[in-house]
This record gives structure tokens, sequence and C-alpha cells, in this order.
């Protein structure tokens, strides 16, 4: 579908922005209530504009319901449409909740007829990815003990985007409970790449990377316990922020909260555009009063950051064995480049020894147990046939509670080293992966856990730093390579200053070939 431009109302935005007043207020999040009003929430004005509905930003298809450019049943049906087109040769939309989506498509139309609007989200269609409970429909997590498991209530954050007027149109494909890179399960199979068919559009949120990019949903919500955020987005080319550990409560989610690896397990949003990022993040963080773990920040406007201010540090070799493709340095370099323009002086650093040590103890950590941690999933959920991806129980890797105990502590030393390290700088810049997506697998084999050959994301959810990836450039196969923008603990508004910043500069999503 495709649209006229209206400038002449444009103007609402800019003055639904001055009920805030002084934009470098600090914000609470809004109210998380099906009656919220225009002032609980924070509209932005759209970057960009474009005259493809299925390509627009949130942020632009939720100013143009406002403004009564489109309706809401509109926008829901054409994204049913762009569906329909691509997800044969992709499937990352592995279930669809249609008909109730027209009926809450068509609420959203006759509340706003009324004058009526129940936030920043009103009436936008969204996926959710399957390891996250919707309620009344299906939320299998990838795994066959959960394939008929229709949840009562929504997880936390699904139904707070509810609240705000989002409309769940469909889930998309996760690995079995997320667990794995690559986005293949029992149930619904595997999912492709929209760049280039056969290849791997990341995991565990490789669905929702792989139809936002397509135009198929505007937006999703991922979940990052090592990577799963970041690496759809860097393998789909599109946008994806991990939020700081402690933002966003998890209740909900097949991978919840507690237990020794609470920290890395982290729900944020994916979409095409970082303005989105900004829109949704404030919106689905703050604490539920289930989640023990979240805690109730203030959120700061980015666009309120001067980057011109800020530290920066950068770094490609980072002590793994593994090396990056020229592609991919090209295009650090680039992002590093791009701040230079900016008057930035960006420090090349990395502490090297600390990450080293970092990951030998998370590597460790992860089978300490013998992977006990893992069969309880399984067990609880009921699953007793598993996907040949997930790595199952191993009782010869158990280690003593004495090893056991000493690996806890050095864990938490290596965070604070890290802490005191990045006290240098606000901003790092890095790598998100080796180099862009490969082919999915014909054949599939568990990673193989060898402590040297570590990647860029992982030690980012053993600190609980925030980080979020954008499009930087192109694999020599051409496929996305993106960079990743890391900062340090709730200071989450400064990376998508940053982000927002490289986007423009490099360019960001572009249209798939699919």
């Amino acid at each position: 579908m495709k649209f006229k431009k209206n400038n002449s109302r444009r103007g609402f935005i800019s003055s639904t922005l001055m009920l805030f007043g002084n934009r470098n207020l600090e914000l609470m999040p809004p109210i998380h209530n099906s009656s919220l009003k225009k002032k609980s929430a924070l509209f932005y004005k759209p970057n960009h504009i474009t005259e493809d509905l299925k390509f627009a930003s949130v942020v632009q298809m939720a100013q143009m319901i406002r403004d009564k450019e489109v309706s809401s049943v509109d926008l829901v049906t054409t994204m049913y449409e762009r569906i329909s087109e691509v997800n044969p040769q992709i499937n990352a939309v592995v279930l669809s909740c249609k008909e109730r989506a027209l009926i809450e498509a068509k609420k959203a139309d006759d509340m706003l007829a009324k004058g009526e609007i129940m936030g920043a989200l009103h009436g936008i269609p969204m996926t959710i990815k399957d390891s996250l409970e919707t309620e009344g429909v299906l939320s299998t997590g990838g795994t066959l003990g959960r394939k008929d498991y229709i949840p009562s209530k929504d997880a936390t954050i699904v139904a707070r985007l509810r609240a705000n007027g989002a409309i769940l149109i469909g889930k998309t494909n996760t690995p079995e409970f997320t667990l794995s890179g690559t986005t293949a399960n029992l149930i619904y199979g595997i999912t492709s790449n929209p760049y280039k068919e056969g290849y791997s559009p990341g995991g565990s949120s490789g669905g929702a990377g792989a139809i936002v990019a397509s135009g198929g949903s505007p937006f999703d919500i991922g979940s990052d316990f090592g990577g799963s955020i970041r690496g759809p987005a860097h393998f789909n080319g599109i946008a994806g922020i991990k939020p700081t550990s402690g933002l966003v409560p998890r209740t909900g989610h097949i991978v919840d909260y507690g237990g020794l690896f609470d920290a890395y397990q982290v729900l944020g949003p994916i979409a095409r555009y970082v303005e989105d990022l900004k829109l949704i993040l404030p919106i689905i963080m703050g604490p539920d009063q289930v989640d023990a773990a979240i805690h109730p920040v203030p959120w700061t406007d980015p666009d309120s950051i001067q980057i011109e201010n800020l530290k920066y540090c950068w770094f490609i070799d980072h002590g793994s064995s593994k090396s990056c493709s020229t592609e991919t340095v090209e295009a650090i370099s680039g992002a590093v480049a791009s701040l230079v323009s900016a008057g930035i002086q960006p420090t090349e650093d990395a502490p090297i020894k600390d990450f080293q040590e970092a990951e030998e103890v998370r590597q460790q950590l992860f089978k300490a147990d013998g992977r006990a941690w893992v069969g309880r999933l399984a067990e609880k959920n009921g699953t007793k046939q598993t996907h040949p991806l997930l790595n199952l129980p191993d009782p010869s890797t158990e280690i003593l509670s004495s090893e056991f105990t000493e690996l806890v502590e050095r864990l938490d030393g290596c965070r604070s080293k890290l802490l005191q390290w990045i006290q240098k700088y606000d901003i790092i810049i890095c790598p998100v992966h080796f180099d862009g997506a490969a082919p999915n697998p014909t054949v599939f084999e568990k990673s193989s856990g060898a402590v040297d050959d570590y990647g860029y994301m992982g030690i980012f959810n053993l600190t609980g730093w925030p980080a979020a990836v954008v499009r930087a450039g192109t694999s020599k196969k051409g496929l996305p390579i993106g960079v990743q923008i890391v900062g340090q603990p709730f200071q989450d508004h400064k990376v998508l200053a940053v982000a927002q910043y490289l986007e423009k500069k490099l360019g960001g999503w572009q249209i798939p070939p699919i």
C-alpha cells in the first residue's frame, strides 16, 4: 500500500511534545493501563518518511493513524498481505491471529473517531517472539512440551505494549527454549534470511529479525541471553537493543528470571529504525513486582544527548582466536570515521586479558552443573524429545561445589574489573559478529564451546551493559553487517543517541531483495 504525504499535519507531533516542556527532563515510563491519554506517552516526530506503508517506521505509522491518514485496519491488512508474500520463503511468522487482530484494529479506529487514544502505539501491528506468552494465543517456545500451550495472560511486556495500543498479528519463530544461534525447532522448522535464500537470520530472535527486515511487521520483541537480539539485528540489517540488565521484566518469557544466569537474560525491541527503539523501550521498562531483579530507573530522552560530548573507545581485536572479515573491519572503520567526522576522537582500547578471563568463566559456568539447568527447563515444560541443536545435560562436566563457588566469585570479579575499565568511556564501538550471515546448516551440530573462539556479544550479557546494533556494511556475499554500540549500565539513552547518529551516517536498514 502507498499513501500521499500530508506535510500540513506534521505539526501534530511538535505540538504534542510541548506537553513535556523541556525535552531534557527525565521521563518515567508511561502508566501501563488501557485508559492512557496522549500526554502519558512520548510522541516522536518521524525521521524516516516513506511512501510504502509496509516499510514505514512505527513512529510514522503511529502519527499517520493519529492524523487519520491511514486506519489501523488498513495497516494491519497491509502487514498480513506482506506476510503472505514473504513468509513462504523465510518461515518467520509461525502463528497468525488475524481474526482477533482485525477486531482490535477496528476497535482502535472506532476509539480514535471518538477522540480517544490508548497510547503511543495506538493501532500499530506487532509480531512477538514465540518464547513470550500471549493471552489466548499459542506460545510454544519452540519446544514440543508446549506445542499446545495457550497462556491465560500476556507476558508483562506484551501486556504493556497492548495497553499502549499495539495489536498482536502473529508469533515469530525461535529455536528451542531460545538456546541456539540457529532459528530452528521441531514444531515449525527452520527460518531463513530475507537477504539471501538458505542463509541464517541468526538466533534466537531469528524469526523476529527476518519478518521485521522484510516489512511484514514494524517491530517485535526479542530476548538476548548471549546475543539473541543483536545477532538477528546484525544478520538482518535492522536495529535492535539489548537493554541494561534489570531494566525490562522477563515475566512470561520461557527462560525468565532467577538463578545464576539471571543477569544474562534481557528482553528488548527489534525494529527497522532506531527511532522506534526510542519509542518502545520506555513503554516496556520498569518493575512489574514479579521479576525481582528489575529497578525503577527514570528514562532520559535520547534526543537530549549531545553525542560529541561523550567519550568513546573502539576495538576489533578483543583476544578471540577468530578473526573478522575484511568487510566487517571496513564496517567498523566506517563507523569510527563517522564519529570522527562529528569532531569525536575515539580511542582504540580493549581490556583483552579481562575479556579472556570473563569468557573463560562464562563458558565454564554454563556447564558447571552438568547443564542440569537445561534439564530442569525441559522437565518444567514437559519436553521429552528435543531438537539436535539443544545442548542437553552432561554429568561429565559437573564440578565440585567448592569449584563452583570459586567460579561465581571470579564472575563477580570479572564484572568489577570491566566496570572499572568502562568508567573511562561512555560508548564502545565494536563488531557484532565476525562476518555476515552464513548458510543455514543442513546437518545440525552443537557448538564446540571452545573457550578461545568467543565472539563479541556474550561478554555484554555477562556485564549487563546496554548494547544496540545498526547496519554498517555489507558482506562479500551481499548480506548485512552491523556495528555494536555499547554503553555504561543504565545509560541506554546514550547508546540509542549514538545508534541513531550512526544509522543516519551509515544508511541503516535497506529493503531486502525478497
